[in-house]
């Protein structure tokens, strides 16, 4: 990881309750297990695009 790479934070607000199953899958993929977890990733498309799926139960913190 070089130092011109953007981190960005995700904090997980929902719940897997009501979501379905790909839905869990993305979060999973995100690193997110439970309602209130953070975790930061690299700023790149593939996980700007996942963000974007479930953007109801994370909030991004820049």
């Amino acid at each position: 990881m070089s130092s011109s790479e953007k981190m960005i934070r995700v904090r997980m607000t929902g719940s897997f309750i009501g979501c379905t199953k790909r839905q869990r899958a993305t979060l999973r993929g995100l690193g997110l297990s439970r309602r209130g977890r953070c975790a930061a990733l690299r700023e790149t498309p593939e996980v700007r695009g996942m963000i974007n799926k479930v953007l109801h139960l994370v909030k991004v913190e820049e």
